[in-house]
């Protein structure tokens, strides 16, 4: 590819849309572990998303892109959020250069279809044939990662790690009663 074209297609990838991949990961302490899952399979059905895996100690769910803040300000409701990261990858680049990949691969099929047609042996119909199948197998692999990388930008996936909180015994609570007390002795 010259420089003049890669400088167009550069542009074009300017003045479309960014494809931004979102992910969230998230450390909940709950109460009850099942109820959380409980509620997070309430939420993803409310955010247009669906259930990964649900587990004791981590639960992914994908949730349309547009609803992810909701749904993090959502999952702060069900327990103590210990740990909360965000971050997105920008495939806009890698996007766009599958799209030309694949717009090639094409035109080159449509040209191999026309040289099958002209053809006028055995030998040469099957070196064609050859290459058409190479290249159909190769369309597919690029319409392939367009599909997923469309579909993960268009839903963020958000994986939560539950941790059970844990809960006292008797003699926790008298320890717990008294080391409040020592400290109202000491900290006004």
């Amino acid at each position: 590819m010259s420089y003049k074209s890669k400088a167009m297609a550069y542009k074009n990838i300017v003045t479309k849309e960014r494809k931004v991949i979102y992910n969230a990961r998230l450390t909940l302490t709950v109460k009850n572990i099942d109820s959380a899952n409980a509620f997070i399979t309430s939420l993803v059905n409310n955010y247009e998303g669906y259930l990964v895996t649900v587990g004791n100690s981590k639960t992914e769910i994908r949730v349309k892109s547009i609803f992810l803040n909701n749904t993090l300000s959502d999952l702060n409701k069900i327990g103590t959020v210990t740990n909360k990261n965000v971050f997105g990858q920008d495939v806009t680049e890698e996007y766009f250069d599958n799209e030309i990949r694949l717009e090639n691969a094409k035109k080159a099929r449509q040209r191999y279809l026309e040289l099958l047609q002209k053809a006028e042996n055995v030998a040469t119909t099957l070196l064609v044939e050859k290459e058409l199948e190479r290249l159909n197998g190769e369309i597919d692999i690029i319409e392939g990662k367009l599909k997923r990388m469309n579909h993960l930008t268009e839903f963020s996936t958000i994986d939560i790690y539950l941790e059970q909180k844990e809960k006292l015994g008797i003699l926790g609570y008298v320890f717990v009663g008294l080391f409040k007390g020592i400290g109202w002795l000491f900290v006004r």
